[in-house]
């Protein structure tokens, strides 16, 4: 009796120790799934920061680049601008001194045209038919004709009203023909280029 006693406290102390060795298994494996859990869960938590982190990065990359990219359009805009003007003021300084450069010269060949006037002016009726008058002729409307080519023309004076911009008054004198301020005389033939005075006509003025 007392031997089967002992043979059931020893297997109760056993279960026990069974049970106690599962229960100890069991809150472990309870433990190591927990931190399991909170590991993932602290991973979890830290990605989204590590990708916001790494995608704040990138957006400021890429602020900085897209900064830099309209510094250079910008700096490109302004040197094209600048080249714009640039070429826009060579042309009017081109045309300038072309405008100058004509002017001069025109001015140097209306005293060579008021020879050739005068020179014409001057052929009796009988030579105007001879080979020299007639050549001479030729010539001085070759002249004219290139000079209205090149948009110079004989400002209109005898019977013009006097207009100061066209005409300069050298004298006054009579008239049955014409009113007063009206030009009666022209002294010497004036021309524009252009539509820009090169010489003034010098005119006598109806008192």
């Amino acid at each position: 009796m007392a031997v089967e006693e002992k043979d059931n406290k020893e297997k109760m102390d056993v279960d026990t120790m069974q049970e106690e060795t599962k229960t100890q298994e069991i809150s472990e494996a309870a433990a190591e799934e927990n931190a399991e859990a909170a590991k993932d869960a602290v991973d979890t938590e830290e990605t989204p920061k590590a990708d916001k982190k790494e995608k704040k990065k990138k957006d400021k990359k890429q602020d900085a680049m897209k900064e830099k990219v309209e510094e250079l359009e910008d700096r490109v805009k302004r040197q094209m601008a600048e080249f714009d003007n640039f070429r826009k003021r060579t042309e009017k300084e081109k045309t300038a001194m072309f405008e100058t450069g004509a002017r001069s010269v025109i001015e140097k060949i209306l005293p060579v045209v008021d020879n050739f006037e005068r020179g014409l002016a001057s052929v009796s009726e009988e030579e105007k038919d001879g080979a020299l008058a007639q050549g001479m002729q030729m010539i001085y409307k070759q002249l004219m004709t290139e000079l209205e080519n090149l948009d110079v023309k004989p400002i209109p004076a005898v019977g013009e009203e006097f207009n100061p911009e066209f005409h300069n008054a050298v004298m006054q004198t009579q008239s049955d023909e014409f009113e007063s301020g009206v030009v009666a005389q022209e002294l010497q033939k004036g021309y524009t280029y252009r539509d820009s005075v090169v010489r003034h006509s010098m005119v006598a003025v109806v008192e």
